[in-house]
């Protein structure tokens, strides 16, 4: 089977997935119901909505602006956002790693720095990866969803121990992998590790831990600001799009529910098996929105909110890229038309 026909067939299975779990949703919810939400639905919670999620893309873009300035690579956030943007749009049409390497090939060509590029974004998706497992988990400490999720448990206690290990351990391995003395051990285990899986896995997986080794000397200081930036933009931000679209259809939880929730949706996003988190986000909100009293029809209804958020910023990227094409085909004739007189 060659390379094309096998991303051909990954391309075929994730729309197959999309729409599986797409029908799934739906299926169970009354589409009248579903309409009467979203015809109530308030605009200006959704337009906050959208706001806030270009908002996100803006703070990752200065801290992929910081990553880049350590590898040699300086671009601006303005380049950095509009890239994000059209990843994105790409990204309705394309599986994960693809429209992912449609940025890689706007800042390489940027830069001229492919594998600088290419170690820099594997760092900030680690690092943002991290921050988003850190905040879902104390969320989870905090909130404990256990009696609310699985009523009648009487050891209610078990989930909060169990993040609080999961929280120490995502914490030591990104300490560990992270530092100079250090990561070179942690990596050579891990590759130890992956050796039963695939081969192709185990490639992928050695040319990640190959790329972040580059960011091992960059020190304390450096890896911690980065990690508060995504904190921050993921407790802080990533809940108020949340807040937002649950409000924008009447939907009402705590925010420390949102706050998990969104943790949790990010991370099933990164497991690519749909196209552009349609399905995933939908399955998991009607599903665990369902245990705190909120009909189905209004948790899907919150879900596409999500997505008209999705459809704002590939609307930005259609925008910057139109504007790219534009400028692309004029540049010719302005080079002509600047030309000195013979």
């Amino acid at each position: 089977m060659t390379d094309r026909t096998k991303a051909i067939a990954k391309l075929v299975a994730r729309l197959l997935v999309t729409a599986a779990l797409l029908w799934y949703a739906f299926r169970q919810v009354d589409l009248r119901e579903l309409g009467q939400v979203a015809r109530s639905a308030r605009w200006s919670y959704l337009v906050g909505a959208w706001l806030f999620a270009a908002t996100f893309f803006v703070i990752q873009s200065m801290a992929m602006r910081l990553i880049l300035r350590r590898q040699g690579c300086d671009v601006g956030v303005g380049t950095l956002f509009a890239a994000s943007s059209v990843t994105v749009l790409y990204g309705l049409i394309l599986p994960g790693i693809l429209s992912t390497g449609i940025k890689w090939y706007i800042l390489k060509k940027h830069t001229g720095k492919g594998t600088n590029v290419l170690s820099s974004m594997l760092y900030n998706q680690v690092m943002l990866s991290a921050a988003m497992t850190v905040v879902g988990l104390v969320a989870l400490i905090l909130t404990n969803p256990t009696r609310v999720l699985l009523p009648g448990v009487r050891h209610d206690w078990i989930l909060p121990v169990v993040c609080v290990t999961l929280l120490v351990l995502v914490i030591s391995l990104c300490v560990l992998l992270l530092n100079a003395r250090t990561g070179a051990v942690v990596t050579r285990c891990f590759i130890a590790l992956l050796k039963p899986l695939p081969r192709g896995i185990q490639e992928r997986a050695e040319k990640v831990f190959t790329q972040l080794a580059l960011f091992q000397s960059a020190g304390a200081r450096f890896h911690l600001t980065i990690g508060a930036v995504n904190i921050f933009d993921g407790l802080v931000i990533g809940v108020l799009i949340y807040f937002c679209a649950a409000r924008a259809v009447h939907v009402t939880v705590g925010l420390g529910v949102l706050v998990w929730l969104w943790a949790a949706v990010y991370l099933l996003s990164k497991v690519p098996i749909s196209v552009a988190n349609l399905g995933i986000r939908e399955v998991t909100l009607v599903g665990l929105l369902a245990a705190y009293g909120i009909g189905k029809p209004s948790a899907l209804a919150m879900s596409m909110a999500l997505f008209t958020g999705v459809l704002f910023m590939a609307a930005l990227g259609a925008v910057f890229q139109l504007a790219w094409a534009a400028q692309a085909r004029w540049a010719p004739e302005t080079s002509e038309s600047n030309k000195p007189p013979a």
